[in-house]
């Protein structure tokens, strides 16, 4: 986990230089090399030591010398020049969703406020007195408390990937062990949920056995303390306070335990209700007439003893699938093998950290059909946004390194603004010229009901947009984003022929699971695309389709799982020639 710790350094310098009115610049470098940094499929010390850290994009010599500091003694000095001109606090105050380096400013200068904690004691005793410092406000002052108490729910669970990466490390562990014939994850991990609380596993292996395999779970990489550890059951807690359990099972009941501990607990209490009208009885041992077993090796026995077609994990939430699955009526959903292209993707022209020509490698490698190079527009300052004449620049850029192929179809796009009255970042004699357009919001993103709504829908009626990216704006764990009615925006997207992105970030996962379902339900098409600022992050496709399974969506639902051919055949349609 050095490189995370490593990338957050670098996040925490950003914030700092921010705070404290620097270059920009500069500060935009130190969020792409966090990007590189976090990226990397290599500990940081092993490219140090063979002196690639160069060649790593996004990492330049300034950065390298500074990545070798962290290596040799744990520290980057500039991030310890930087921590002693801010009080303690202030990194932490600068997480509290809503909160930007501007405001924290204001508060720490004008209200002497060095930490969430003297926030919140503001909030309690002082607001009034908050609310007449310029830029904030009676509002403002309202969704700060409403952004603590977010910020306070959120901390306790963690995104999918990362209990992605524990999980797998946790489980290499378990599987070096003698006995053990099969283990996975289990819980909402395996569910998919877009955040988790804690991480559960389960192991078949001989009785005798489980003893030596809890030991290795106890003894795997970033256990920090053991809570308990039996013969059959073991528990950790994880860096970051992240609770672990694994049970080892034996082989006839493994398959009855997988779908126990998978859950949920309301798809539960459904199945369990299914068998006592049957006569039978259903729990982590397995499914029984009596004391007689009639399945538990095998999840899929299990459903199909209740009459019903085996159930895929994301779906097991009560909602109404063990009524699809009686009936023959479940999803054909998605796979993560259906992808052909991803319609989304940034470059060093604003603030990703490869070139086009890496973007497009590292496409190619996936075999995909097409993709789509969708770089800021000119109001993400912060990111490095093109304004029109740069844009040209860069779509002949990109039209170049597309004459090259004939296996990729490169597609020369942009994600422009969509501001806070629905207007975009860019006039339409601009967005006309480009291959694909996405259109999203980035900023006011406090709006609510209608307002939000109405925002979106403007968006969509605009003849050049081809998708919606991250409809909401949220960012997991840090804010909550627009508060859209999603049955009409989908509405409008299906009648206007425009997208709705399912943003594979695990910090957005936006569109949500629900709101996928609904815009399946109302005919709206649906991209599933990464947002990817590197060509590692290209990885995280399997984030948006595990979201759009949860959503109860088909390959026929979603555009970039059509032929390069098929989908420029539904590019011609609002486009001449």
């Amino acid at each position: 986990m050095s490189n995370r710790e490593l990338a957050d350094i670098f996040e925490e310098i950003a914030e700092l230089m921010e705070l404290l009115g620097e270059n920009r610049y500069r500060i935009n470098s130190y969020h792409n090399a966090a990007r590189a940094v976090r990226d990397l499929g290599e500990d940081v010390a092993d490219i140090a030591a063979r002196g690639g850290l160069e060649d790593i994009p996004g990492v330049g010599k300034s950065t390298a010398e500074k990545i070798r500091q962290y290596v040799e003694t744990g520290k980057v000095k500039r991030h310890e020049e930087l921590r002693a001109k801010a009080p303690e606090g202030l990194p932490g105050l600068m997480k509290v969703p809503g909160l930007g380096p501007k405001t924290v400013a204001k508060l720490w200068k004008e209200a002497g406020i060095e930490s969430v904690d003297d926030l919140r004691e503001a909030l309690r005793d002082r607001a009034d007195e908050l609310a007449q410092i310029e830029g904030l406000g009676t509002k403002k002052i309202k969704q700060m408390a409403d952004s603590l108490d977010f910020a306070a729910a959120a901390a306790e669970r963690i995104t999918l990937d990362r209990a992605d990466a524990l999980a797998a490390e946790l489980l290499e562990a378990v599987r070096g062990e003698e006995g053990v014939e099969r283990a996975a994850v289990a819980g909402s991990l395996r569910r998919g949920k877009e955040t988790i609380g804690d991480i559960d596993l389960l192991c078949e292996a001989p009785q005798e056995s489980g003893e030596s395999i809890i030991a290795a779970f106890a003894e795997a990489p970033n256990v920090r303390r053991v809570t308990a550890k039996g013969k059959t059951k073991g528990s950790v807690v994880l860096e970051g306070e992240v609770q672990a359990d694994l049970r080892v099972v034996p082989a006839e009941s493994y398959g009855a335990a997988l779908a126990y501990f998978t859950g949920s607990k309301e798809h539960n209490v459904a199945m369990r209700e299914l068998a006592i009208k049957r006569g039978w009885k259903l729990n982590e041992y397995g499914l029984f007439d009596d004391d007689r077993q009639l399945a538990g090796k095998n999840e899929r026995d299990i459903y199909a003893e209740l009459g019903l077609e085996y159930i895929p994990p994301e779906l097991r939430e009560q909602r109404g699938e063990l009524a699809a699955a009686a009936d023959g009526k479940l999803p054909d959903l998605v796979s993560l093998d259906d992808i052909r292209g991803d319609l989304h993707v940034h470059t060093t022209a604003t603030d990703g950290i490869n070139t086009i020509e890496q973007m497009v490698s590292a496409a190619r490698q996936k075999g995909y059909q097409y993709l789509a190079i969708c770089d800021h527009s000119k109001s993400q300052i912060q990111a490095g946004g093109l304004d029109a004449a740069e844009l040209s620049e860069h779509a002949a850029a990109i039209r170049r390194v597309n004459d090259k192929y004939d296996d990729i179809d490169v597609l020369a796009g942009v994600e422009v603004d969509i501001f806070r009255d629905g207007r975009l970042d860019f006039d339409e004699d601009v967005l006309a010229g480009l291959d694909f357009v996405t259109a999203s919001p980035h900023s006011a993103l406090s709006l609510e009901g209608k307002d939000a709504t109405v925002r979106i829908i403007k968006a969509i009626e605009n003849p050049c947009v081809d998708c919606i990216g991250h409809p909401s704006g949220r960012l997991l764990g840090r804010r909550a984003g627009m508060d859209i009615d999603i049955e009409e925006i989908a509405a409008a997207a299906a009648e206007h022929d425009v997208a709705l992105e399912i943003n594979a970030h695990p910090m957005r996962l936006d569109l949500r699971d629900v709101h996928v379902r609904a815009a399946v339900e109302a005919g709206a098409r649906i991209i599933i695309n990464t947002d990817a600022h590197s060509t590692a992050e290209l990885d995280l496709m399997n984030y948006g389709v595990t979201t759009a399974r949860r959503g109860w969506a088909e390959k026929k639902h979603i555009l970039n799982t059509r032929t390069a051919r098929q989908l420029k055949k539904w590019l011609g349609r609002n486009r001449q020639g």
